[in-house]
């Protein structure tokens, strides 16, 4: 069988550095965007903030700051699938699993499962963000042409 372009290498260490590499990012830029929004609300991150299914919501300030934290982080934590996975069609996968992992964060701190609807809609937003600009952006550098002659092109 012929080698294929751009063929995929099987190499679980990668993937488990990568996924660590996200995981750990989404929460430095959501601990930088709760502490920034915070000083709106003159409120201080707090893992309460990162992890309770309660704090969202519309009818309160610091829930609509951290909603807001939450979205932003959506954009960045994108900006991160473009630098550190640089596949498109992997930007989904891998940013299904962060908030899997992060639902997963949310179930152990509270001791419940995440039942308000606001949780939810905000997660299922950002998931969607992350992975479609992550994806758009991935795709901007994989459709780039590719240059077929490195020499300075001479007018003729």
């Amino acid at each position: 069988m012929a080698a294929q372009f751009r063929s995929y290498v099987w190499d679980p260490a990668l993937i488990v550095a990568q996924m660590v590499l996200l995981q750990a990012g989404y929460y430095s830029s959501l601990g930088l965007w709760l502490a920034l929004l915070g000083t709106l609300g003159s409120t201080g991150p707090s893992l309460h903030q990162v992890f309770s299914d309660e704090i969202l919501g519309f009818s309160t300030p610091p829930g609509r700051l951290s909603m807001m934290a939450f979205v932003l982080n959506a954009l960045t934590c994108a900006l991160g699938l473009l630098y550190f996975i640089r596949r498109g069609k992997q930007c989904l996968d891998f940013t299904v699993t962060v908030h899997f992992f992060h639902l997963l964060g949310c179930w152990i701190y509270n001791s419940h499962f995440p039942s308000t609807l606001t949780w939810w809609l905000v997660h299922i937003v950002c998931t969607a963000l992350m992975a479609a600009i992550g994806e758009y952006l991935c795709m901007r550098i994989e459709l780039r042409e590719i240059p077929l002659n490195s020499a300075p092109k001479s007018n003729v």
